[in-house]
């Protein structure tokens, strides 16, 4: 009869949906497949991601979130539509309330896109939390007490880096160097170094299956195919972990120079709190290899990935939903 209150940690690699009373219901990537000709909207989720890099001239792929924020407003409001629709969550007299995560340093007009987006895919009343925050909460860090909680999510598009007392930020900073900056890195890599056409595909599955970031921590290597840029034909060529941990060097130094900013703007009692209690890995960046190492060597304070680095976010939102009541509207 009434509808349930939905938190959708809406991110720019994977969506995922908590339904207040079921826990997470869907958990599926941020693309959308559309024909051009008609712009007519094929596959959402897991279907459309199936096609990136495999589709004829006629159907494209597109990842409607760009850098934690809506690139593309109309696309961003269909895929919602449908993960929305597809879970019944409608009440006859009422539509869901929905708590939706953003980067910390997302603007008002942002802000808006994202608030209207889910009001016009079936969303009642909008509440936006920042995603640090909501990721915190999530790794069971007691961000409510008058003491210091530092968090650094890495996701697909950005890596949001804060420090939290009193259940709120304290000082942050939101960096659009994240997951896919990584593939990325490791695409360029390869075509600088062995003059090898690679796919996106093909580097997140490089980035999961070899890298690492603390060099010599990590002795794998793995076969990859591409295209030749040369001879124009496919080519196979054998890639080292540290040779992936040279790739993302850059990027890796862009949020370790981020996370020491924040730091030194930290209030110093709240300095202290963090050294005792450590700094809490959050995203799917979390799984990066050696990354914990690299930035307590870095930080010189104890970090830790939590248990459960993908879902922080999302098992975040449906905490807060239990006091939804309590929320402000942003």
């Amino acid at each position: 009869m009434f509808s349930k209150d939905i938190g959708i940690d809406l991110g720019t690699a994977n969506v995922l949906i908590h339904v207040k009373g079921k826990g997470i219901v869907l958990n599926e990537p941020a693309v959308v497949a559309i024909d051009k000709k008609s712009g007519k909207v094929l596959a959402v989720g897991d279907e459309a991601h199936q096609m990136v890099g495999r589709t004829p001239g006629n159907i494209i792929a597109i990842r409607p979130m760009k850098d934690g924020v809506i690139a593309d407003f109309d696309i961003t409001e269909e895929m919602l539509r449908h993960f929305i629709s597809r879970l019944n969550v409608k009440g006859f007299f009422s539509k869901p309330r929905i708590l939706i995560c953003c980067p910390t340093n997302v603007t008002s007009v942002e802000q808006k896109a994202i608030r209207q987006a889910a009001e016009k895919s079936g969303g009642g009343k909008i509440f936006l939390e920042e995603e640090p925050k909501v990721a915190a909460i999530g790794a069971g860090m007691e961000i409510f007490e008058p003491s210091g909680n530092m968090v650094i999510d890495i996701g697909g598009g950005t890596t949001d880096v804060a420090v939290l007392s009193m259940g709120d930020i304290v000082t942050s900073e939101s960096i659009k160097i994240a997951g896919n900056a990584f593939d990325n890195d490791i695409a360029q890599y390869i075509k600088r170094n062995y003059k090898l056409l690679v796919g996106e595909r093909t580097s997140e599955n490089i980035k999961i299956d070899v890298s690492t970031v603390f060099l010599g921590s990590r002795d794998e290597q793995m076969d990859i195919r591409g295209r030749d840029m040369v001879t124009g034909l496919p080519r196979t060529i054998t890639i080292h972990s540290d040779e992936i941990g040279e790739a993302l060097k850059e990027s890796i130094n862009l949020i370790i120079q981020s996370a020491k900013a924040v730091l030194e703007r930290t209030p110093p009692e709240l300095s202290a709190d963090i050294i005792d209690r450590g700094i809490f890995l959050t995203g799917g960046g979390a799984l990066l290899h050696g990354i914990d190492q690299l930035l307590a060597e870095e930080l010189k304070v104890p970090v830790f990935v939590s248990d459960n680095p993908l879902n922080c976010v999302v098992i975040g939102t449906g905490l807060l939903l239990e006091n939804i009541d309590g929320l402000r509207v942003r």
